[in-house]
């Protein structure tokens, strides 16, 4: 269940809830992420906190949906 999504053989990396703010920003950091544009679409981050554009609530069961 918890396993990441293969789309064309790929594995799909869902971003993190929340930056950790380590200095090497690892795989699943949003920040990162929105900066290389694989942040899944309707997703944007504020204050190092990952948000949906619409302003709804950000789920876990909704981003793995979107990515």
């Amino acid at each position: 269940m918890g396993k990441e999504k293969k789309s064309k053989g790929q594995l799909r990396k869902l971003p993190k809830t929340k930056c950790c703010v380590s200095k090497s920003k690892c795989g699943r950091c949003p920040l990162r992420m929105l900066k290389e544009g694989t942040l899944p679409s309707g997703y944007t981050v504020k204050k190092r906190v990952l948000v949906r554009a619409d302003g709804k609530k950000v789920t876990k069961k909704a981003l793995q949906k979107a990515a």
